[in-house]
């Protein structure tokens, strides 16, 4: 529930702008009675003054006073904003797009290049995180679009699937899981596991075994999907990973082998998300669009 209005917002910062109730009054338009009114029942609220008041002297912001009102500037532009939507769309000039950590080396450059090639007239910023990160600027707004795995994602979010994702692993040659063509959920269970450090990853591998009564040992969590590659080449354990990069040489130049795991359970699609079930901005629904026919 709100307990301070717009309205009583918009009397506050007047008087912090003109310094005083009189000079706030004749800019708003409104009677002095109201705005003291107005600045009282908002510092009641809150609990401290927002201003000190001397006979004869401006009003003064005392600290608190001034960050609520840079708050509260911020916040009425925000509602200004919205009430003119239509406006804010027709002037859109910016698309932030956001991808996932791992998804980035292998979709975020072919991304940029089509996206800034066809929709010139916009600025295409980006930004690389992980699931939470991600979801988090997806639902606050500070990303438009996110290209990421749909982990943890409820009926909030429209997801567009850009295609199927199997987990890999990814071991020495001399291995013993390097001599099959492909790997079960069963036969990694029996070796230790490195895993991603991001934290909905790593839950995600370890629910797919549970899922089967299995309870495998971690050996490692990773900050990379490279260090994953150095630690399985050096014999560590079996890196567990959706991304797969071409290489069959670790950073440190070690070799290895990549196998896919077969489960069906173990398929996770590459979406593109957006947060809000209502209709896209123009420019947004473009890009949407664009990157889905680019992606798949």
């Amino acid at each position: 529930m709100l307990y301070i209005s717009l309205r009583q917002y918009e009397y506050v910062c007047a008087i912090g702008r003109f310094g005083s109730l009189s000079a706030a009054a004749q800019q708003l338009n409104v009677s002095q009675p109201a705005l003291s009114t107005a600045l009282t029942r908002v510092e009641s609220h809150l609990g401290y003054p927002l201003f000190t008041r001397k006979r004869g002297a401006a009003m003064a912001l005392t600290p608190q006073g001034r960050r609520f009102i840079e708050d509260a500037e911020i916040l009425l532009a925000s509602a200004a904003r919205l009430e003119a939507a239509d406006e804010v769309r027709a002037n859109k000039t910016q698309l932030r797009l956001g991808c996932f950590v791992d998804l980035a080396p292998f979709i975020l450059a072919k991304a940029l290049r089509h996206l800034r090639a066809a929709l010139p007239d916009l600025t295409i910023m980006y930004k690389v995180d992980g699931f939470e990160g991600l979801i988090s600027d997806l639902v606050d707004g500070r990303i438009d679009l996110a290209v990421t795995y749909g982990l943890s994602m409820d009926a909030g979010f429209q997801q567009q699937t850009l295609f199927p994702s199997r987990p890999n692993a990814i071991v020495a040659p001399d291995h013993p899981l390097a001599r099959n063509s492909s790997v079960s959920l069963s036969e990694l269970a029996a070796y230790p596991l490195i895993l991603s450090n991001e934290g909905l990853s790593a839950q995600h591998v370890l629910g797919l075994f549970r899922q089967l009564g299995l309870n495998p040992s971690v050996a490692h969590r990773a900050a990379s999907l490279e260090i994953q590659r150095s630690l399985a080449a050096h014999h560590e354990g079996v890196a567990v990973s959706y991304a797969n990069p071409p290489s069959d040489r670790s950073y440190d130049g070690m070799p290895l082998i990549s196998r896919p795991v077969r489960d069906d359970i173990a398929a996770e699609p590459v979406v593109l998300a957006r947060h809000g079930t209502g209709p896209a901005d123009p420019d947004t629904a473009q890009a949407e669009k664009f990157l889905t026919e680019v992606l798949a």
